[in-house]
């Protein structure tokens, strides 16, 4: 373990020497603290501190701080931004992902000499792939138990996303299940209220799920949003066990890393990754993480699917944004265990956004869900879905979207109610 490092990227933006600005990063998140201190010997720098591996400008300009600060700063001055890389020694923390959290993510986002910093990714060693389990289902675990092949999972969300009983959501996933769909999940604020307890629901949404599975041979997978301390999310998975669920949702920054790690150890289901709270983390582009580096946590802890945002939705997140973070996660994270997940498009989809989406991501390996796009549908849920699937059989077969509509009425009606 000696000789393993980790690695970190991040842009930085400083109205300081940006060299020296790096090193005080370096120091701040190893051994050091604003003065020398006694028994910070060369050899324990040697052994412990982080060392700066790579360091580019890569712009100079004359203007205003990206973030602000307690001290006086002018509107205009000199700012540096620059990439670099860190690396520490396994040695000092170990492969445990809480700790790596506060090594890579910790203050160093607080030092004064920053005005903007963002972390871009990370590279694990190898004693990180044995310490945790990563995805135990995954795309392939999760098409055999959706009975989904050579195409993405067609989903859709519970909507309106609170205020139905157990009983109202149980009629729609009825609806749901008849028109052939291959995935719903609860809405993140769905949770276990006096409204729609958790148990109830479960109960009556499966019903209808093992009722329509009998009579056609497809489950439907649905992912019940079990998010809670970890002993509400172990009862509650075995509530999902006796039911016969298929899957669960947590929003993992409320269940926080330690939540998520226990819940991978226990859980029998995929585990849906709801990121809700991703902007605070990523919006501002000189601050947090993008999500290459930040997806990857999750991914080691257990996460089977993340969401990703999708193209033109309903955020501020930019359409190449989405793409990158889609690929990133199909991107290997160690030669032992790949820790690939699948991605979730989500956010004011529907059909229009189809062929962009295959075009961006070249792999079929995806959930897409889709809740007014598949709910107001001018035909129906049942339309909806079918609108969703020719969209994906258009793109899928390299035909304009346009002239497959011609012939397939559910897009047709689709396209033109998303004019």
């Amino acid at each position: 373990m000696s000789q393993h490092r980790i690695e970190a990227d991040y842009l930085v933006e400083t109205p300081d020497d940006p060299e020296r600005t790096v090193a005080t990063i370096a120091g701040e998140q190893s051994n050091g603290t604003f003065v020398r201190v006694p028994g910070e010997t060369p050899k324990l720098l040697e052994r412990a501190a982080a060392r700066v591996v790579k360091f580019e400008v890569i712009d100079r300009f004359v203007g205003r701080r990206a973030l602000p600060t307690a001290h006086p700063t002018p509107d205009q001055e000199h700012l540096t931004r620059a990439k670099f890389t860190l690396s520490w020694p396994l040695a000092t923390l170990g492969p445990s992902l809480p700790n790596l959290m506060a090594t890579v993510a910790g203050n160093l986002f607080e030092l004064r000499q920053v005005s903007g910093l963002r972390l871009l990714d990370i590279r694990l060693p190898e004693p990180f792939a044995a310490a945790y389990s990563g995805p135990r289902f995954g795309a392939a675990g999760t098409r055999h138990l959706a009975g989904v092949q050579g195409r993405p999972l067609i989903g859709t969300i519970i909507k309106p996303s609170v205020g139905f009983s157990a009983q109202d959501t149980a009629a729609l996933v009825a609806k749901l299940c008849a028109a052939g769909i291959d995935f719903i999940k609860d809405d993140e604020l769905q949770a276990d209220g006096p409204n729609c307890p958790f148990n109830d629901r479960v109960a009556a949404v499966m019903r209808e799920v093992n009722a329509c599975a009998d009579r056609t041979g497809k489950k439907t997978m649905y992912a019940f949003n079990l998010t809670g301390d970890v002993e509400e999310m172990k009862r509650r998975h075995e509530v999902l066990l006796r039911h016969g669920a298929t899957c669960l949702m947590a929003s993992i920054n409320s269940v926080g890393l330690a939540g998520m790690i226990e819940l991978a150890k226990f859980s029998q289901l995929p585990i849906h990754a709801h990121r809700n709270g991703w902007g605070y983390l990523s919006r501002h582009p000189l601050l947090g993480w993008s999500f290459t580096a930040w997806s990857k946590i999750w991914r080691l802890a257990g996460a089977d699917h993340m969401h990703v945002n999708g193209l033109a939705n309903k955020f501020s997140e930019p359409d190449d944004s989405v793409i990158e973070s889609a690929r990133s996660c199909f991107e290997p994270m160690f030669a032992s265990k790949t820790c690939t997940v699948m991605p979730v498009f989500s956010s004011g989809q529907g059909v229009t956004q189809m062929p962009g989406t295959y075009a961006a991501v070249n792999t079929t390996d995806l959930i897409v869900t889709a809740g007014g796009g598949i709910l107001a549908h001018p035909g129906g849920p049942e339309a909806g879905v079918r609108a969703l699937r020719e969209a994906w059989d258009a793109a899928l077969q390299g035909v304009p979207q346009a002239d497959y509509a011609r012939t397939h009425p559910a897009l047709s009606m689709a396209m033109r109610a998303a004019v």
